[in-house]
């Protein structure tokens, strides 16, 4: 596969429906296949995103040496930057969803088909938004939105397919 810019990504939000699932599950991408999603439209930044283990460190007293673990995995926190636009159906989900304390649905697909015969690859996750915070700047700034999204479960890759 080639590299490729982040341009055509695009990003969205589903409803609070669970979709319980295991590494890889082919059930859970049916599951989130299966949804309705709601595009978040003017998205500036899309963030970083991708599982990082905890540094559990044991120092032994016998070698003065500090042994590094992996512990728990953690997917991060999306921070999701928009321009804001108080009309987008999807920034009008992500604020709504940012009141509330249930873990939500996303997707994102990216422009990746590495020729007209691939789909596109796609992730979801389930995650919480934990903030929708405006930036306002200077005179001429655009308004801008950032949405932090703690995601809460692994993310699930689906890879450019050409299969008919």
């Amino acid at each position: 596969m080639t590299i490729t810019t982040a341009t055509g990504a695009r990003y969205f939000i589903g409803g609070t429906t669970a979709i319980p699932y295991a590494s890889g599950d082919a059930a859970a991408i049916a599951a989130f296949e299966a949804l309705t999603w709601v595009e978040i439209k003017e998205v500036e930044d899309g963030g970083e995103i991708g599982d990082e283990s905890a540094d559990v460190t044991f120092q032994s007293l016998s070698d003065s040496r500090v042994r590094h673990l992996k512990g728990a995995r953690d997917a991060g926190t999306l921070a999701l930057v928009v321009g804001d636009d108080p009309l987008d159906a999807g920034q009008i989900a992500l604020r709504a969803a940012e009141q509330t304390k249930f873990q939500y649905n996303f997707k994102t697909e990216y422009e990746d088909a590495p020729d007209p015969t691939y789909s596109n690859s796609v992730d979801y996750f389930r995650g919480l938004v934990m903030s929708a915070r405006k930036q306002v700047g200077a005179g001429d700034n655009v308004l801008r939105r950032t949405f932090n999204i703690g995601i809460n479960t692994e993310i699930l890759t689906v890879e450019p397919d050409n299969t008919p």
